[in-house]
C-alpha cells in the first residue's frame, strides 16, 4: 500500500494538472503552486529539507535554456531566422504540403546532433519565422516539431538522458542502440509524420506563399546575421566537442551568448525581456514536484507491481515495460521513469533482456511528448506558442500529443515483437 508521503505527493501532482488542465490558472502558475505545495509538506513533515529542495532544480537545464534563448533572440533579431525561412520556402517550392514534411523530417534530424532543449529554440524560432511569411497557423508547426524532436535520437545512445542512463546500465552499445532500434525510429518518423499532417491538414491549405522571395529585402544589417551564424555554428560545434571537455552544454550556451550579446548592437535589456521566464519558472515548479515524487518511491512501486504481471513471458514482460514506461513518462520526466525501471529489469532472470532494453528505450522516449507535462520540449514548444501570441490550451496540446504517442507506442509493439522473435 502506498503510504502517507507517497499519497500526499501524488494529490499535489494530480491537482497541478487540473489546474492547468481546467485553465484554472496558467500553466506557470499551477507548476509553482504544486512546487510550493512540495516544499511545505515535505519540510513540514522532515520528508526532505529546504535544501533538499532546492537540490531538486537542476541549474544545468536552466542555465542552457538561458544561453539558448538569447542566442536564438540575437540570431531572430538579426533577421537570419527570416533569410533561412525563406530560403526552405522557396526550396519547396510555396507548397505547404512540402514544407511541411520537410520541416518535420528537420526538425527529427537535427535532434540527433542537438539535445531536445536546444534543438525546440532554434527550430520554434525558425518555425514562427516560416508561419509568418506563409500566413500559416504557427500551431502545427511548433507542435509538430516539439513531437518530431522527441522522437528524434530515439535510437542512439546519445540521442537523450534516458538512453544514456540506459546505455549505461544495460551494456548496450552505440552501436546495438542502432542496430536494434534505428529501423524501427525510421518507420516512425513517416508514419508520424503522416498523423500530423492528416491532423493538421486544414490548417496548411487554402493559402498562398508569397511570389517574390527577396531574402535580404528586410535585412538592415547583413553582419548581424553573419555575426549570428557564426555564433549558432561555433555553439554547435564546441556542443559536439564538449564530450572531451571538463565542462557542461550550458557552460557552452551561457558562453556563446554572451558572446551574441558582446558583438551585436542590440539593447541587452530587451534581449533580456525577452526571455521566457514563464517556461523557466514552469520548469522550476515541475522539477521540484517530480523530486518529491521520486523521493516517495511511488514509481518503483508501481513499476515493480506491472512487471509481475508479466509471468517470465519475454512479450508479456516487454510490453509492460514498453506501455507502462511510455505512459508515465507522458506526466513524469523520463529520467525518472528510466531510473525507476533500470533496477528493475536487471533483476530478470530468464527473459529476453535486449527486448526489454528495447522496450524500455522507447517507452522513455516516445511517451515525451503526449501532454504539456511530459518534457522540456513540449513546455518550451507552448512558451514559444505564447510568444506568437497564442495560448495553446492543455486538451488542444494533448489531442495530437496522445494520438501519436498511442500510434508510436503501437508500431512500436508490433516492431520488438518481430525483431525479438517474442510471439513464440
Amino acid at each position: 500500500m502506498m503510504d502517507i508521503a507517497a499519497m500526499t505527493y501524488l494529490f499535489i501532482y494530480v491537482l497541478t494538472v487540473l489546474l492547468a488542465f481546467t485553465e484554472t490558472v496558467s500553466l506557470p502558475v499551477a507548476a509553482l503552486i504544486g512546487a510550493s505545495l512540495s516544499i511545505i509538506f515535505g519540510v513540514h513533515y522532515g520528508f526532505f529539507t529546504y535544501g533538499d529542495a532546492l537540490s531538486f532544480i537542476d541549474m544545468r537545464v536552466i542555465g542552457l535554456l538561458v544561453g539558448v534563448m538569447i542566442i536564438s533572440e540575437v540570431a531572430e533579431r538579426s533577421g537570419l531566422f527570416r533569410v533561412v525561412a525563406l530560403y526552405a520556402i522557396k526550396l519547396a517550392g510555396g507548397d505547404p504540403v512540402k514544407l511541411f514534411f520537410s520541416f518535420c523530417f528537420a526538425s527529427a534530424a537535427i535532434s540527433l546532433f542537438l539535445s531536445d532543449v536546444t534543438a525546440i529554440m532554434l527550430i520554434a524560432a525558425a518555425a514562427g519565422t516560416m508561419a509568418r511569411i506563409m500566413d500559416h497557423d504557427p500551431t502545427p508547426y511548433f507542435v509538430s516539431a516539439a513531437i518530431m524532436i522527441n522522437l528524434g535520437g530515439t535510437s542512439t545512445l546519445i540521442g537523450s538522458v534516458s538512453n544514456m542512463l540506459i546505455g549505461l546500465s544495460s551494456g548496450l552499445s552505440f552501436m546495438d542502440f542502432i542496430n536494434y532500434l534505428a529501423l524501427c525510429e525510421a518507420s516512425l518518423w513517416i508514419i508520424t509524420t503522416v498523423v500530423l499532417y492528416l491532423f493538421y491538414k486544414s490548417q496548411l491549405s487554402g493559402r498562398r506563399a508569397p511570389q517574390t522571395y527577396d531574402f535580404w529585402g528586410d535585412v538592415k544589417d547583413k553582419r548581424a546575421i553573419y555575426k549570428a551564424s557564426l555564433i549558432i555554428a561555433l555553439f554547435i560545434l564546441l556542443l559536439s566537442l564538449s564530450d572531451h571537455w571538463d565542462i557542461g552544454p550550458e557552460a557552452i550556451a551561457l558562453g556563446c551568448a554572451i558572446l551574441a550579446l558582446a558583438t551585436s548592437d542590440m539593447d541587452t535589456g530587451e534581449v533580456f525581456r525577452r526571455v521566457d521566464w514563464e517556461t523557466i519558472f514552469t520548469m522550476v515548479g515541475f522539477f521540484i514536484i517530480v523530486g518529491g515524487i521520486e523521493r516517495t518511491g511511488l514509481l518503483s512501486l508501481i513499476s515493480q507491481r506491472m512487471l509481475e504481471l508479466s509471468q517470465g513471458n519475454s512479450l508479456k514482460a516487454a510490453i509492460l515495460v514498453l506501455w507502462s514506461s511510455g505512459l508515465i513518462s507522458a506526466v513524469v520526466s523520463n529520467i525518472a521513469v528510466a531510473l525507476t525501471f533500470t533496477p528493475v529489469i536487471e533483476g530478470l532472470n530468464g527473459l529476453n533482456l535486449t527486448a526489454l532494453w528495447s522496450a524500455l528505450v522507447f517507452g522513455t522516449n516516445l511517451g515525451g511528448a503526449a501532454t504539456p507535462f511530459s518534457g522540456a520540449v513540449c513546455i518550451l514548444c507552448l512558451g514559444a506558442l505564447k510568444r506568437e501570441g497564442i495560448n495553446l490550451g492543455f486538451t488542444e496540446f494533448t489531442k495530437i500529443g496522445v494520438l501519436t504517442t498511442l500510434v508510436q507506442l503501437g508500431f512500436s509493439t508490433i516492431y520488438l515483437t518481430f525483431r525479438f522473435g517474442l510471439w513464440g
